[in-house]
Order: C-alpha cells, then sequence, then structure tokens
C-alpha cells in the first residue's frame, strides 16, 4: 500500500468513473469536476461502476502516478453517497483498498475525564 505523509489529503471521487482514462482523463476529473488543485501532491481516488477496480493519481516532483488495484473476487466497498467528493484519512484509505467499508468504522472517542 501507499504510504502517504500526514500532510497529503485523499479525495475520493464518488460516483462511477470510467476506468478507461488514465493520466489525461483523470486529471481533468479531479481538476475540472472536482475541482481541486491536480499538482498539490494531494491523492485523488477513482472507482469504476462495478467497484472491481480503484485507481489513485498523484503529482509526484516531476510527473504525475497512478496506482491502480483489480480485484479478481468480490468488490470494493465504495461510498454511496450524493456528494461529489469525500475527504478520507490514510486508515480510511487502507481500510477501502482492503475492501472494508469505511462508513461504518469506529469514530474515535474522546474523553474529558477517567473514572
Amino acid at each position: 500500500m501507499i504510504t502517504v505523509p500526514s500532510e497529503v489529503k485523499i479525495y475520493l471521487a464518488l460516483g462511477a468513473t470510467d476506468m478507461r482514462k488514465s493520466i489525461n482523463g483523470l486529471s481533468i476529473i479531479a481538476s475540472e469536476q472536482m475541482k481541486l488543485d491536480i499538482f498539490s501532491g494531494h491523492l485523488f481516488v477513482f472507482c469504476n461502476r462495478s467497484r472491481t477496480i480503484l485507481k489513485i493519481l498523484y503529482w509526484d516532483r516531476n510527473g504525475f502516478c497512478i496506482w491502480q488495484k483489480r480485484l479478481e473476487k468480490d468488490r470494493f466497498k465504495w461510498p454511496g453517497t450524493h456528494k461529489e467528493v469525500m475527504n478520507i484519512g490514510e486508515k480510511e484509505l487502507s481500510w477501502l483498498v482492503a475492501g472494508l467499508n469505511i462508513q461504518q468504522a469506529h469514530k474515535p472517542l474522546k474523553y474529558s475525564m477517567i473514572f
């Protein structure tokens, strides 16, 4: 899996993306539809309609990179929401790539006092 520095944000392009698109097509989606800076070094994650392929696009110093995972069995638990873009953390990305549901994960608890 990709190690993500803490300052890097991870954006999911919700809905289905045509996985025939490569760097040029995905970068247009990230910049024009998602309205995000594609040269920021942040990760942009896309999934196909059948939820068997994930692609992650990012800028690395002097060029774009794509990371892809294709499932041979089962499907990714891609979030079903009406938003166009979702911001997630590194842990949620790891869960997503592993096939886990990021929307049903336990939220961190904050305590003010210990009994």
